[in-house]
């Protein structure tokens, strides 16, 4: 037999096989990722069959790397997409997937996105570890059927940008810690069981454009300091156990275009600047315990393509400034105890009755003749 010589390859073969060596991926990325779909059924589409060979960089449905360290940066599995291959399922563009996240997610450590979203059936809660990754930008686990509580060091994700939790099953508190999030501008909680407060010190996330909470069990009050961030574009704390006044704070903010207070507990009057502001284009503060009389400050600025105040226990007249703002969508004052000549003109005269049902005695147009 001849003695083996590297001479006896090709020159070209043997850098292939160098290159791919060294532009691969790390064995242990290769490994966590391996852990994450050994818990984790999906029994419709195969996408894990794509995890397969020694480069998870390569051809693996999903994954990302970084293309100079050829380290695991993103994990994107989401269950809704118009992604081809969600058209296996004969469902449109839903998948279907069972099992949990494994906590072998936390060792791709230079990990920037995780999305593993709306697949329904995933289940247990979400691994502590993962708020010890410190380059993690965003996370997103909406539409999946999570619980226990949300880590108490989320607050240690400096660099996170988008936080979306929502329609799960968690419980618990919202983590003191999460107001040490400095770089988030995007966090949805909502349509969960979370109970406890909202922080009072919520206010402290300056760069957050949108905070949705709605459909929980959240007590306590509106945070006062939520009126000091200046970036905050929508507030939805819908559908909670929220108590207290409104804090006529809200009424200040010049980017909030969109507030939701509906069905909760809130008492007291409407405040005057919470009605006139000019920049609320979107205000639901139905089906709440609110009294006195609707604040009469609408103007030329005005411009609401939804302003709702039904279920509520109002009263006095319809205020007649209304008339005067620049554009009235949907308006709902029913179920409440006004009285009183409902005013004529725009945008009264576009408005179906339903929008003054079951008051105290209001009448005109679009309901009896005084």
């Amino acid at each position: 037999m001849g003695i083996f010589s590297f001479n006896a390859i090709p020159l070209a073969f043997l850098l292939a096989i160098i290159s791919g060596a060294v532009n691969a991926c790390p064995p242990s990325d290769r490994e966590a990722l391996l852990a994450l779909s050994s818990s984790l059924k999906e029994p419709y589409l195969g996408i894990f069959d794509s995890w397969k060979g020694t480069d998870c960089c390569s051809n693996w449905y999903g994954i990302s790397c970084d293309p100079t360290t050829h380290r695991v940066t993103d994990v994107s599995l989401r269950g809704e997409s118009e992604d081809p291959i969600l058209q296996k399922t004969g469902h449109s563009s839903s998948g279907y997937m069972t099992g949990t996240i494994n906590p072998s997610i936390c060792q791709l450590d230079r990990l920037t996105t995780l999305i593993i979203a709306d697949w329904k059936g995933i289940t247990g809660e979400i691994p502590s570890c993962l708020a010890s990754l410190p380059n993690l930008r965003v996370l997103d686990l909406i539409g999946n059927s999570l619980s226990g509580k949300i880590p108490d060091q989320i607050g240690n994700l400096q660099k996170l940008t988008v936080l979306n939790l929502a329609d799960n099953k968690i419980n618990g508190e919202i983590p003191s810690s999460i107001v040490q999030l400095s770089s988030l501008k995007h966090l949805d909680l909502s349509n969960n069981l979370l109970t406890g407060e909202v922080p009072a010190n919520f206010g402290n996330l300056k760069m957050l454009s949108r905070a949705l909470l709605s459909g929980n069990q959240l007590t306590g009050t509106v945070p006062i300091s939520i009126s000091n961030m200046s970036r905050l574009a929508d507030l939805d704390l819908s559908r909670n156990k929220i108590q207290g006044q409104i804090p006529a704070q809200l009424g200040k903010m010049k980017v909030l275009a969109t507030l939701d207070l509906g069905s909760n507990m809130l008492t007291g009057e409407i405040p005057p600047a919470v009605l006139g502001s000019t920049g609320l284009g979107i205000l639901n503060l139905s089906r709440n315990s609110l009294e006195g009389n609707i604040p009469d400050v609408f103007g030329p600025k005005s411009y609401f393509m939804a302003l709702d105040l039904s279920f509520n226990n109002l009263k006095g007249p319809v205020p007649g400034s209304l008339s005067s703002a620049k554009f009235v969508g949907h308006l709902d004052l029913s179920h409440n105890h006004l009285c009183g000549t409902i005013p004529v003109g725009t945008p009264f005269d576009h408005l179906e009755a339903s929008s003054f049902d079951s008051n105290d005695c209001l009448c005109g147009n679009p309901l009896k003749t005084c």
